[in-house]
């Protein structure tokens, strides 16, 4: 019996792409051990999309989760996710490196990484830098749909990702944008052009096929897969490990997973969800304008997040329409970060502002004028790309240069008497301002388990404001709460 190999997602992907990384470091620490029992074959642990969310919102330390939450993992190797080029932002290299260097110190020695264009003369470099500091890297190969992305770009690609010889390769389907059929051929072609090297699926369920393609992929001999655990599993995250094992052991494969002890995972995340009002992952129906917009999961719960901080959030299908014309007149970039940020950020800002373009983000005049990759500039509309920058902002743009400082130099502007490497790390990613709140938040609150019943019952009276004293009884055992 084939032997199927799984990635669980949750902690990463899952509650990127359904709560907006709405979790907070205890709700994750309490399950943590209860997790490494599952028999998965890896997990995702953090990425870099997290430094942001984790420090200025939750007011938590990043490193806190690593340092703790690596701890409770004995038997499953913790996975990174991004590399020296993740994010939005240019932060020196000096700063890139120290961040993995540290991740690695907390026994995380395995990333996957993407470049935006699937360009891999750039993750080549990218690879050798991270093998330099002890992290072996899975390459993704990233799919896409566009007149550019045809079966001979992916043929290419698949040849140009495996010269670079990396830990594994990763088909990457952010979209939910693959169809059985295309499942089919694009990773028949993918195999012929890799060779020995080890291939991973990974796909959202945006478009409610992901859990069909899987199917395909095992059927075609891929045999380690990317799920997540409900109630972050479907929607927009990855299948469910509950539907895809049954679903391979019915077709004659073997999920390498426990599920009974996957069962009280997915309790401990149903009760978050239901304590802290996230939403519930959920199969998706088929939606043909996905294929036009394209937004990848994630990034559709973070627009929904910023346009209700707004009251705006009934806008969110006119943002999508828009982020697929501004997709093709930005030449039909990948839906990934940071282009799809790139992309949905204008798309906002033109519906915010009621006029196409009368705004536009900096991060649109950097990459109209090539700063986020070479093919930007060469692809665009030539209007659009006239309106970005015939503006008197885009000339400050034009010789600009990210400030490529030494660790010395760095340390020299955000460090101080007693900043550790990890405090300085934050400071260059989140801002001073947003670090000295976060310390004065002090350590992460402990999140009640649902192992322990009494505990969570303890906990959940005494948030509530309606009552001014409970008194609990059992046995010898008697406890009197009462509101001062």
């Amino acid at each position: 019996m084939h032997e199927i190999h799984i990635i669980d997602t949750t902690l990463r992907d899952g509650q990127l792409s359904l709560w907006a990384l709405g979790m907070k470091t205890g709700a994750m620490l309490a399950i943590a051990e209860q997790m490494d029992q599952c028999g998965f074959e890896s997990l995702e642990f953090f990425g870099f999309a997290g430094f942001l969310k984790y420090v200025r919102e939750h007011k938590e330390n990043p490193f806190d989760w690593m340092r703790l939450g690596a701890k409770k993992f004995r038997r499953t190797r913790l996975r990174y996710h991004g590399g020296r080029s993740s994010g939005f932002e240019k932060i020196p290299r000096s700063v890139r490196a120290l961040l993995v260097e540290r991740v690695v110190a907390h026994g995380i020695t395995l990333t996957r990484s993407s470049d935006p264009w699937n360009d891999y003369d750039a993750a080549a470099g990218e690879i050798k830098a991270l093998r330099k500091i002890g992290m072996e890297v899975v390459v993704n190969i990233i799919y896409s749909v566009s007149p550019r992305h045809t079966d001979e770009y992916y043929a290419q690609k698949a040849r140009a990702a495996a010269a670079i010889k990396p830990y594994r390769i990763c088909f990457k389907d952010v979209g939910g944008l693959l169809t059985p059929e295309r499942t089919r051929a694009l990773i028949a072609l993918i195999q012929k052009n890799i060779g020995a090297v080890p291939l991973e699926f990974h796909a959202h369920c945006n478009n409610g096929l992901a859990p069909f393609n899987y199917l395909e992929a095992v059927k075609l001999g891929v045999n380690i897969l990317h799920t997540a655990i409900p109630p972050l599993a479907n929607g927009s995250s990855q299948p469910s490990i509950f539907n895809l094992a049954a679903n391979a052991q019915a077709l004659g494969y073997r999920p390498l997973v426990d599920l009974a002890a996957v069962k009280p995972v997915a309790s401990h995340f149903a009760f978050v969800a239901k304590r802290e009002g996230h939403p519930v992952g959920a199969p998706r129906e088929y939606d043909q304008a996905q294929y036009l917009h394209q937004v990848p999961g994630g990034m559709i719960s973070n627009l929904r997040h910023q346009l209700r901080k707004l009251g705006m959030e009934d806008r969110l299908s006119a943002v999508l329409e828009e982020a697929a014309r501004v997709r093709a007149e930005f030449g039909y970039p990948i839906m990934v970060t940071p282009l799809a940020q790139f992309v949905g950020s204008q798309a906002a800002v033109n519906v915010i502002t009621g006029e196409r373009y009368k705004e536009v983000t900096d991060q649109s005049i950097q990459y109209a004028l090539g700063h986020w990759g070479k093919e930007a500039p060469q692809m665009m509309s030539a209007n659009v790309k006239d309106k970005i920058l015939g503006r008197p902002r885009a000339k400050e743009w034009v010789k600009w240069a990210p400030a490529d400082l030494s660790l010395k130099e760095v340390r020299r502007k955000y460090g101080g008497p007693g900043v550790s490497d990890e405090e300085l790390v934050l400071r260059v990613i989140a801002g001073e301002a947003a670090v000295k709140e976060m310390i004065g938040a002090g350590a992460p609150r402990e999140y009640p388990s649902t192992s322990q019943p009494l505990v969570r019952l303890i906990d959940e009276l005494s948030r509530n404001k309606k009552l001014g004293q409970v008194y609990i009884r059992k046995g010898d055992f008697s406890l009197a709460l009462k509101k001062t």
